[in-house]
């Protein structure tokens, strides 16, 4: 009776001394583009509420991005992709990047962003792509703003354009196809024939959106000597002025100049946190993701509840007919389209 009593004892000692196992912390993995951003509070409330910790994996512009996560389909970097848009949808549709997940919080999204029936994709932002001008340049030197592609090609623009590769750069494509939906691609005068003459006139070709706007572009950077930049309609918001309360630059959203871009989030195939990261899919369509998005992004929130904040609402341009081509024209034509221009433009 004593033996038993002392190994009894002896037991809860030993088991005082061994500390409480912590429940394992998920971690999720979000791989994007060089440009999202989030803020901390917004973060960290979804932390908060789920436990679940969010690692965030930049891989430079949307097509780099999405050029990684084909090559790592089915053993993906992370769990979570988020920015890839329209115009490359198709490749990552093409090769099974994503499994599908149709989220509660979509009924607050309008039917035209929702593009894959299959729910491999949940939209989560739109934004135009348009060119942004510096307004005091074009004062400065008694320059007209062009308002049409087509005077672009003119002398008195040389060498004041900078745009983004579309190979690499979502919104580079997304400014190719605006030419392709003006110019065309058979007649005597073809989207490419305009790239010739854009070359000639000494447009700069980058990479990515942020070498564009924050390399080249003269309000994106100290260093910068291009007035013209292809960015969104919604950029001139991130640019007023504390002086004048106005803001520095503007976009061109005349008709035939603007392309609709829509970004998405999937959950990436082969992830092991898949009911995580359904979560964090939610949570990127609620209200306060949402809400989060205009001031982070330059873009607009597709959750139809989400509020505006007042700068945005203010000084962003939307314009009354951007272009649009076709989901299934863009999956059919789009390598063709990009290795036709890249033998125009770089070789």
């Amino acid at each position: 009776m004593i033996r038993r009593l002392l190994l009894f004892c002896i037991t809860i000692f030993a088991l005082t001394l061994v500390p409480a196992v912590a429940q394992e912390t998920t971690v999720l993995r979000l791989v994007t583009h060089d440009s999202f951003n989030v803020s901390e509070d917004v973060l960290s409330a979804f932390i908060d509420e789920t436990g679940i910790e969010v690692e965030i994996l930049r891989l430079g512009d949307a097509g780099q991005v999405v050029n990684q996560a084909v090559l790592t389909a089915g053993n993906p970097l992370g769990d979570v992709l988020f920015g890839v848009d329209n115009t490359f949808l198709s490749r990552a549709l093409d090769a099974d990047v994503f499994v599908p997940y149709t989220s509660d919080n979509l009924d607050s999204v309008a039917e035209q962003f929702i593009l894959d029936p299959e729910m491999r994709v949940t939209p989560i932002d739109y934004g135009d792509v348009c060119l942004n001008y510096d307004i005091a340049y074009f004062q400065d030197n008694n320059l007209a703003v062009p308002d049409s592609l087509s005077d672009l090609v003119d002398p008195e623009y040389r060498g004041l354009l900078v745009v983004q590769n579309p190979a690499t750069s979502s919104p580079g494509l997304a400014f190719l196809l605006a030419t392709i939906a003006e110019f065309g691609t058979e007649g005597d005068y073809t989207y490419l024939d305009f790239w010739a003459e854009l070359v000639a006139n000494d447009v700069l070709i980058t990479d990515g959106w942020s070498d564009a706007y924050f390399g080249f572009f003269t309000m994106g950077s100290e260093d910068g000597t291009y007035p013209l930049v292809v960015s969104y309609a919604s950029s001139p918001p991130f640019t007023v002025d504390e002086e004048t309360g106005l803001p520095t630059t503007a976009s061109i959203v005349a008709d035939g100049m603007c392309f609709r871009q829509i970004e998405f989030a999937g959950i990436l195939a082969g992830t092991e946190n898949e009911e995580a990261a359904q979560q964090l899919i939610d949570y990127m369509l609620s209200e306060p993701f949402q809400e989060d998005v205009p001031l982070q992004m330059f873009v607009f929130p597709v959750n139809e509840e989400a509020e505006l904040p007042e700068l945005f609402a203010e000084f962003s341009q939307i314009p009354e007919n951007p272009v649009t081509v076709d989901y299934g024209e863009i999956e059919a034509n789009r390598e063709q389209w990009i290795e036709a221009w890249t033998e125009t433009v770089l070789r």
